[in-house]
């Protein structure tokens, strides 16, 4: 294997390394084009702000604030408008004031949009009624229809993921500075939640203590603070489509460094980690907080070489271990990674996605996850972290502001028969607006045990 920590690192240097889940674009000379107009582009996020993320994250890995991580699974072209965005933003901001309560400490925010177009695949083709198609792979890459037409990789997405990106950019910084996501606000959208849940009397007290909370400050003249009616809001997005990675990173003129100014963090999947492979190696040279999906065969080596090659100077808020193993593994899958990266003193910050390892395929052929297996393997992973001393920092959602029926279970107890409803993801499953505000609630309840040391 060649010696990956030490050679030579340039925005291009991941084109000498061999590269998964890459799409065969047909027109080298087109694609050519569209890299060289994003790199003529403005950036669409600054480095200030993303080293602003990393100090945050900081705080998170010292067990001083906690991540919320949530988004769609993959963003679309054709269900791009304002509500969309508005009611996803406001559905994480309403996650974060109950998590924070339950917590007690600050969340930070960071958003899987404005750049999730593109997602790994486990086959390069599907084939239905005996035709055979490339795969969809996200809408930065190529369309959903099946047909051969739509299934073509076309460089000139590139371009429209940007613009789309941009513009859900400015909205979100809106949106967090211009009065909407005043905590006042959010609390009003949280009591409604609450009179219309089935399980509303149990989640009744947060919000009550809540209220108390707002009243004190009130009282004692912070009513009109900013840091009550303004929040910081990041992006987020696997970095999977490396030509438009590369494309819109810059050199940030304050610092000489390399900055992927196409989101505040980048993380690396499951499929794509190899320690030598072109996705490792344009990541470990970006400035920007960076994360790495950790699945169910991780092993302890395997993840230290990674957090080597990634993080070399042991920096803390550079690197989040975002975990993926399954509600049914979670207990003996993660222990062992976590005692070897506690024994070595690495300083990474531990998240659990709870939804890519508990997927399934419901009798009417649609992929869903179960709200139930879900809540099971966030609490396998606060459980294992109590028990090993470590701190479990952050959770990482596959999610939506839509009324969508995609997940299985919940309060309202969508069955698999009612998933053709509203069943409209382009990728996997999403929870809702209410399955996510549930989960936010009992996610409050475990942060709540570990900080009373339960």
């Amino acid at each position: 294997m060649a010696d990956v920590e030490n050679a030579a690192w340039s925005p291009a240097s991941w084109r000498q390394r061999p590269i998964r889940q890459a799409p065969d674009y047909p027109d080298p000379v087109a694609l050519e084009a569209a890299e060289e107009r994003l790199r003529q582009s403005p950036p669409l996020v600054f480095a200030g702000e993303a080293r602003r993320l990393q100090t945050e994250l900081a705080r998170v890995a010292g067990g001083e604030a906690f991540l919320l991580q949530g988004g769609d699974c993959a963003e679309s072209f054709d269900e791009f408008h304002a509500n969309l965005i508005r009611d996803t933003f406001r559905t994480i901001l309403q996650m974060a004031v109950v998590m924070g309560f339950g917590a007690g400490l600050p969340v930070i925010k960071l958003g899987r949009i404005a750049g999730q177009f593109a997602k790994p695949r486990s086959s390069p083709s599907e084939t239905i009624d005996g035709t055979t198609l490339p795969i969809y792979r996200g809408d930065i890459i190529n369309g959903p229809r099946f047909d051969a037409a739509s299934r073509i990789p076309d460089p000139a997405r590139m371009q429209q993921a940007y613009y789309q990106s941009a513009v859900t950019l400015n909205l979100l910084r809106a949106f967090a500075q211009g009065g909407f996501a005043d905590l006042r606000r959010v609390n009003d959208w949280n009591r409604a939640f609450v009179a219309g849940s089935p399980l509303g009397p149990r989640y009744a007290a947060i919000s009550a203590r809540i209220d108390e909370s707002l009243a004190f400050m009130k009282a004692v003249g912070l009513a009109h603070a900013p840091q009550l009616a303004e929040t910081e809001f990041y992006t987020c997005h696997e970095a999977l489509l490396l030509p438009y990675e590369e494309a819109l990173t810059r050199t940030d003129s304050l610092t000489g460094i390399s900055y992927d100014c196409a989101a505040h963090m980048l993380w690396i999947g499951e499929r794509t980690r190899q320690p030598d492979g072109a996705h490792v190696e344009f990541l470990r040279g970006i400035g920007n907080p960076i994360g790495l999906k950790c699945g169910p065969e991780m092993a302890p080596d395997d993840l230290l070489r990674l957090i080597d090659i990634l993080n070399p100077a042991n920096i803390p808020g550079r690197l989040t271990l975002i975990t993926r193993v399954g509600a049914g593994r979670i207990e003996t899958a993660l222990p062992p990674l976590l005692r070897a990266v506690q024994r070595e003193g690495r300083a990474v910050l531990w998240c659990c996605d709870p939804m890519h390892a508990n997927t399934i395929t419901a009798n009417n052929g649609r992929k869903t996850r179960h709200f139930d297996t879900i809540l099971a393997e966030l609490r396998g992973f606060f459980a294992v972290h109590r028990a090993i001393g470590t701190y479990a920092g952050g959770i990482h959602i596959e999610m939506t502001g839509k009324d969508v029926t995609e997940c299985i279970g919940g309060a309202a107890g969508l069955e698999a028969d009612g998933l053709d409803a509203r069943y409209h993801t382009q990728c996997d499953p999403r929870l809702n607006g209410a399955q996510a505000l549930e989960l936010a609630f009992l996610v409050a309840d475990e942060l709540k045990a570990a900080r009373q040391g339960v």
